[in-house]
């Protein structure tokens, strides 16, 4: 998020940073940046109405896209619907490989010559739109899953807000 917010401009402004978590450090962040922020948890009210409240406020505060960064619960296919072709996301593997969770401990034990990150478009399926950018970091011999991650993380921080110019220009 943080790299996203230092890369907008003309493309692109960040009108509101969400979390499902109200203590998520990049809504303390995103604050102090003087950024408007939404915090709501969906325990108590369920996924429905937390899903309907992020909706208004994203309405509400004029968004027109959605990019997802370290969102960490799957939304709902009726608010994917409402977004369709507006929401993208951010994976730490080489999409197709690799969905879901795990994906540096998981291309390690494959023997996989390089892992990576891809951005894509968000769907119903998980982790299965249109890939729109991929960068790939070699996988060393000495890898373990927290250091290709932190190798990951830095072409992340480079690819995501690249393509999000993109995107929302397309």
């Amino acid at each position: 998020m943080q790299a996203l917010a230092g890369a907008q401009g003309e493309a692109y402004r960040l009108v509101l940073v969400a979390s499902d978590r109200p203590d998520a450090a990049g809504l303390a962040w995103a604050r102090a940046q003087g950024l408007a922020t939404f915090a709501l948890s969906p325990k108590g009210i369920g996924k429905a109405a937390y899903e309907d409240a992020l909706d208004e406020a994203l309405r509400a505060a004029g968004a027109e896209w959605i990019a997802l960064a370290g969102y960490m619960r799957l939304l709902s296919d009726a608010f994917v619907s409402r977004w369709r072709g507006r929401i993208i996301n951010i994976h730490p593997s080489l999409l197709p490989r690799y969905k879901g969770l795990d994906t540096h401990a998981r291309a390690i034990a494959a023997g996989d010559a390089a892992g990576g990150c891809s951005v894509h478009v968000v769907t119903e399926e998980l982790d299965g739109g249109e890939v729109l950018g991929r960068a790939e970091v070699p996988i060393r011999a000495d890898d373990t899953p927290e250091s290709l991650a932190t190798r990951v993380l830095v072409e992340e921080h480079r690819l995501y807000p690249a393509v999000l110019k993109e995107f929302v220009r397309r």
